[in-house]
């Protein structure tokens, strides 16, 4: 497996990584023996990243990936995130980064995961209502007892991640990056890039809809929470299947499937950029993983970007009330 740095502290995973979020909500239904079986294949693939949050589920997710990790914790870098508050009974109650509530979440991840370190803590939104300076101060506190080895932002803006690295070096920014999302190709890239500092590309296939998998709104399941989103919604949603069809020549001129054109191309980005795919089937996963014997010549690529250019999805990648939330 190739390895990527990320950052200048000495963190190190496998190229492509591996997204547990909808193993456990938002995409329909799911099986958690199955996606036990698929985080131990992504292993012995190769594959040492893994990605949760806690409130993904919510809070059923670290517990999954813990269970799949028994016996195996030396063998991944494990992520995870705070700072999307979340009841029990799954409502959204906002964002927090107050020290106390750093503090708090940590503690209940570690004995959701069952481990006593985490690899690389996330502050999954910005609280506007905090300074970073207050919540980096309390993750590097952690940091300090040893109950973290790296920290993460999540979704934050070029100004935000300069005042955190003042406070604490920051490995990772992971923010959403795809052909149809490259809003961070203005000025967040380069930002990092300056700094020092890693990029974790979440929702590199689009959520799915890069694929080609998804041909028609019913394809959706009830429960899934892209019907919910601007892009999968009505005349969005014919428009970006145009876009789909793009990707979908191409990857046959290639002699690959959408999906690893479109994860190729995030890899072909840089060598510090990680994208984090979701899968929950061994199909997508050993789909997934060949994206990295696909490779992209200047040609193509430019190919690639006049056919989809920045701004060509139709559609927020989120509802109104989350987009206020990102690039904060």
């Amino acid at each position: 497996m190739i390895k990527r740095k990320l950052g200048r502290q000495g963190l190190e995973v496998s190229a492509l990584g591996l997204g547990c979020m909808g193993m456990s909500e938002f995409y329909g239904r799911h099986d958690d023996d199955q996606s036990i079986k698929t985080i131990h294949k992504a292993m012995e693939l190769g594959i040492n990243f893994l990605d949760t949050a806690d409130m993904y589920g919510p809070f059923t997710n670290e517990r999954l990936v813990g269970k799949a990790l028994k016996n195996r914790r030396d063998q991944v870098v494990l992520a995870t995130k705070f700072g999307n508050v979340r009841g029990e009974n799954g409502e959204f109650l906002g964002v927090r980064g107050d020290p106390e509530y750093v503090r708090k979440c940590c503690e209940a991840s570690l004995g959701r995961l069952g481990v006593d370190h985490i690899d690389l803590y996330y502050q999954h939104r910005v609280d506007p209502r905090v300074p970073i300076e207050e919540t980096v101060g309390a993750m590097a506190e952690l940091v300090t007892a040893g109950k973290v080895r790296f920290l993460g932002l999540s979704e934050a803006a070029p100004e935000t991640i300069r005042r955190a690295q003042k406070v604490h070096p920051i490995a990772a920014l992971q923010t959403e990056y795809s052909l149809w999302s490259r809003e961070v190709e203005d000025g967040v890239l380069q930002t990092v890039r300056e700094l020092g500092i890693g990029f974790v590309a979440y929702s590199p296939l689009g959520r799915g809809f890069l694929t080609g998998q998804i041909k028609r709104f019913e394809d959706l399941e009830e429960n899934d929470s892209r019907r919910r989103s601007p892009r999968f919604q009505g005349e969005n949603f014919t428009r970006n299947l145009n876009l789909v069809q793009k990707i979908e020549l191409m990857a046959n001129v290639k002699g690959c499937t959408p999906a690893q054109l479109a994860l190729a191309w995030v890899l072909s980005r840089g060598e510090d950029i990680v994208p984090i795919p979701g899968c929950k089937s061994l199909f997508h996963l050993e789909d997934n993983i060949k994206a990295l014997e696909v490779s992209l010549n200047p040609e193509e690529l430019d190919s690639i970007d006049r056919m989809l250019p920045p701004g060509s999805a139709s559609g927020e990648r989120y509802a109104p009330p989350q987009m206020q939330a990102v690039n904060r």
